[in-house]
């Protein structure tokens, strides 16, 4: 693979941070407002970008990979409860403060192969970390592998809805989850 000039890379950066700015703002991605907001032609942003999908899960990338780092150091920690309510607070963090997330991860199909690998690993962690926490008798045994990502969503939703202000959205979500762990515990 060629490295990318100087230029180049840098025009990479200031699209991705103007894209992360629209996402944050709640404005719809669209290619030709980057470019216009970034002060770059059209055809510097779609050759970096090829669709507004490619483009919105690379902003979100960031996130994906904090959360894959979160799973795997859950995977080591001794308490199996306390590495799976850990990680399950770590996505719901996630998704409530970075809209990138929850558009990518509701996503039907992925743009990027690297995308596809991260959300593949994120769930694979969240089901080995059910599967560690019910084999240890912390988790009711009638919660299934399947009820994870319903669960999570369901919380994220109820946040986006009954969150007064953006800077309520953590505190909510952390009490619904809360709330849904006790009613997962054994």
């Amino acid at each position: 693979m060629t490295p990318q000039r100087k230029d180049a890379a840098r025009n990479w950066e200031h699209i991705v941070t103007v894209a992360r700015e629209l996402v944050d703002e709640g404005t719809p991605l669209q290619l030709n407002d980057v470019a216009r907001r970034a002060g770059l032609g059209v055809g510097t942003v779609y050759r970096h970008f090829p669709t507004t999908e490619a483009l919105l899960e690379t902003v979100a990338t960031p996130c994906l990979e904090a959360l894959a780092g979160h799973g795997e150091q859950a995977l080591t920690h001794d308490d199996p409860w306390t590495a799976f309510g850990d990680f399950l607070t770590r996505v719901v963090e996630g998704q409530v403060s970075d809209a990138a997330l929850v558009k990518v991860a509701a996503a039907t199909h992925d743009v990027l192969p690297r995308t596809t690998e991260l959300k593949t690993q994120i769930m694979a962690t969240g089901t080995r970390l059910l599967a560690r926490a019910r084999d240890a008798g912390t988790v009711r045994p009638d919660v299934h592998d399947d009820d994870l990502v319903p669960l999570m969503c369901g919380i994220a939703y109820a946040t986006y809805v009954h969150s007064a202000t953006p800077a309520d959205r953590l505190p909510t979500a952390r009490r619904y989850l809360e709330t849904l762990l006790r009613g997962l515990h054994a």
